[in-house]
């Protein structure tokens, strides 16, 4: 799942996907969207995002299932860590 939000500085990005994680998890289970048990996984990630790249994020958002037919997650995942890697080591 993809989630973009602006975030207050006080609330750090653990904090965040717990309220969401959370509060999801409750819905789904109250109003009986699946069986059995509705839980998430135990790891995510996290991203920063400039605002100029907000409507770029969008959009690749929206087109999720379309893109990973052409590409799956894991070596979106692969490409993306390889890239910010090489960035960070710069």
């Amino acid at each position: 799942m993809h989630v973009l939000v602006s975030r207050a500085p006080d609330i750090d990005e653990e904090k965040l996907a717990t309220i969401i994680s959370n509060s999801s998890t409750k819905f789904i289970n109250d109003n009986k969207i699946c069986k059995p048990h509705f839980e998430w996984q135990q790891t995510c990630s996290a991203f920063s995002v400039s605002k100029v790249d907000v409507d770029k994020v969008c959009k690749y958002i929206l087109n999720q299932y379309e893109h990973h037919k052409k590409q799956t997650f894991t070596e979106e995942y692969n490409l993306f860590i390889a890239f910010y890697q090489k960035t960070l080591n710069k």
